[in-house]
């Protein structure tokens, strides 16, 4: 008997969104949803376990993988690479595995373009750009320069929301997961 191949599901929304607060209580709700596990450079801590909490590449080794087209997306941040192996995707796709990823926007269409099939990509956008302000000032952490480069990509990630399949605005935490909550749902269903 053959395995149904695993679905894709992509997050995608400007910092101060709700995103990982929305991921976390999507993936409670949907049990058969895991979280996919990104690589990484950054040395493995206390008590974290290779392919659950990341898969850990020597700094070599991801360059690599970068070089051959090994990533459907990565990133460099505090002295790190970060990204999504192709071949860990492709190997929970076939082998019947759901995925829930949190990437940017670049990434998630990057995705959609190597998994057209199997993805479903959300946008999760603030009620407002006005909002979204209010929310970064609100957690107090960013500084005028950091607020402006997050404001600068908030409105660039903004422009590129209607290439996804779903927009959905996080204005009722409770509202806005009972909706994707659905929309994931059904699309799972599908075959």
């Amino acid at each position: 008997m053959s395995v149904k191949p695993g679905k894709l599901v992509v997050f995608s929304a400007p910092s101060g969104t709700g995103k990982s607060t929305v991921a976390k209580l999507v993936l409670e709700r949907i049990k058969s949803l895991d979280f996919s596990v990104s690589a990484t450079t950054r040395k493995r801590r206390k008590g974290e376990v290779e392919g659950k909490n990341y898969y850990y590449l020597t700094k070599e080794a991801f360059e690599k993988k970068i070089k051959s087209g090994g990533f459907i997306e990565y990133e460099h941040f505090f002295g790190n690479f970060y990204g999504t192996l192709l071949d860990k995707t492709g190997e929970a796709v076939v082998a019947g595995k759901n995925l829930l990823f949190d990437l940017d926007v670049k990434g998630a269409l990057n995705l959609k373009k190597r998994f057209p099939d199997s993805s479903l990509l959300i946008f999760l956008k603030p009620p407002s750009f006005d909002e979204l302000k209010k929310r970064l000032l609100k957690r107090d952490s960013e500084n005028d320069k950091t607020l402006e480069e997050r404001l600068e990509r908030a409105e660039f990630e903004l422009s590129l929301a209607h290439q996804f399949d779903r927009e959905v605005v996080n204005d009722d935490l409770n509202r806005t997961v009972d909706e994707i909550t659905t929309v994931i749902t059904e699309f799972l269903s599908k075959q």
